[in-house]
């Protein structure tokens, strides 16, 4: 009889491990079962693109139907019994399946963490998915609009600023992407002048701190010049219908506040009774929970040893996600065959941040880059990364080369869901 394996979430690093586990066990060996909510893998670090107009929302949506042989359930795991070995799996429509497993794969990643800040879960909109992209472009759009039909100079300030908080990897791209866009509204519509303002919030001190220091100011240089008010070392103190009070004692009037400030290890990983660190699955090398040889974690629910920095863990990002995927394949293969699997150990690739334009800064191989040839790089890096639809955003790219952005807005006036969703059961698998 064919052992049960099954896997939870198909984002990143869940897909990798899926397509790798497809490859190495055969049909007799093995029962493999996805649960995830979507149909599809998102392509994430190109969601900026997306509320920017550079890319339409199914070019960074690779679709599963065709690409994976194994059994896919639509819907999402509400309670994981270890000693059954058993799931409870709720479809869209609310009806509950129990699945049951003799290999678990947790790879369900992680939800907004929008902390304890007063307002923003009810005024604030999150900027994970497609939807969320496809909103904060009309949403945009239409304040603009909006702002240039009123007389009152007070509602005219509200509309025309944009704050985004987080000055991580989405919120600098997307604030660089939509800044491009507002400024092309300003400049071709007619009416009153519009000067649309947008502010960059960090409690940090650098932007992008992952690409290190020199190629954070480099980026920060790159922003402030095109007229991005950029504020670190300052926290988001409240949030409301309209402005947003900082920690420093500013206030920001402002009716479009998105957040990118953080993600926190899917909930459903508390109610497992597994040792947790900081929030996180405690793995061992091979991705091992510790005590259940049978269960399996990876990408930003998992705290997973960096033995490249002894004392360290893995960074929660999409290179060490999709590695860890094929890790985790190997390992389930490996327990199932009664042999070893190698330890996780990966060499750094680099990491870039397009700014849209000509801007975009990177570190490819560990080999710091600016402007053009950062640009090539992180469109270069992209399409390797992305598991399908190259050719689409490949054409996306060259057709909308030199081409000003179409001003129109799709009807997408009201959010998806705000940043609060992300706590009643909206998340992103890894």
């Amino acid at each position: 009889m064919p052992a049960r394996v099954l896997v939870v979430g198909c984002g990143f690093g869940g897909f990798q491990a899926v397509r790798r586990l497809e490859r190495r066990l055969s049909a007799r060996e093995a029962e493999i079962t996805v649960v995830t909510p979507q149909d599809h893998l998102l392509y994430t670090p190109l969601l900026p693109e997306v509320a920017g107009g550079l890319l339409d929302p199914r070019d960074v949506t690779v679709p599963l139907t065709g690409r994976l042989r194994s059994r896919v359930v639509l819907g999402q795991v509400e309670d994981i019994d270890l000693p059954g070995r058993t799931a409870m799996v709720a479809d869209p429509e609310g009806r509950r399946t129990e699945l049951g497993w003799d290999r678990l794969v947790l790879a369900a990643g992680s939800v907004s963490d929008t902390g304890r800040i007063p307002g923003l879960e009810e005024h604030a909109v999150g900027f994970k998915t497609t939807a969320e992209a496809a909103f904060l472009r009309d949403h945009v759009l239409q304040q603009l609009e909006l702002a240039v039909s009123t007389d009152d100079p007070r509602e005219r300030a509200e509309r025309t600023t944009f704050v985004v908080v987080g000055a991580g990897f989405a919120g600098t791209e997307l604030a660089a992407f939509l800044q491009r866009l507002s400024r092309a509204f300003a400049r071709r519509r007619s009416g009153p002048a519009l000067r649309p303002r947008w502010v960059l919030v960090d409690a940090t001190a650098r932007v992008l701190p992952e690409l290190g220091p020199d190629l954070g100011a480099k980026a920060l240089r790159v922003l402030r010049r095109r007229g991005i008010d950029v504020r670190l070392s300052t926290a988001v103190h409240e949030v409301t219908a309209t402005g947003v009070r900082t920690s420093d004692g500013g206030w920001i009037p402002s009716r479009t506040v998105v957040w990118c400030g953080g993600v926190t290890p899917n909930p459903l990983v508390r109610s497992l009774g597994l040792p947790l660190d900081r929030g996180r699955v405690r793995v061992d090398e091979r991705l091992v929970v510790a005590g259940r040889p049978d269960v399996f974690a990876l990408g930003d629910l998992a705290a997973v040893p960096d033995l490249t920095r002894p004392g360290h863990d893995t960074a929660p990002t999409a290179q060490h996600a999709m590695r860890q995927g094929r890790t985790v394949a190997d390992a389930v293969v490996a327990s199932l065959r009664g042999s070893t699997s190698r330890p996780y150990r990966h060499h750094d690739l680099g990491l870039a941040a397009d700014l849209g334009g000509w801007h975009a800064v990177a570190r490819p191989l560990g080999v710091p880059l600016t402007g053009p040839a950062a640009r090539v790089a992180a469109r270069g890096y992209h399409l390797a990364a992305v598991p399908g639809n190259r050719a689409r955003i490949a054409t996306s790219w060259l057709t909308g080369a030199g081409r000003p952005p179409l001003l129109v807005h799709l009807g997408h006036a009201r959010p998806p869901h705000h940043a609060s969703a992300a706590r009643s059961g909206s998340w992103s698998p890894t």
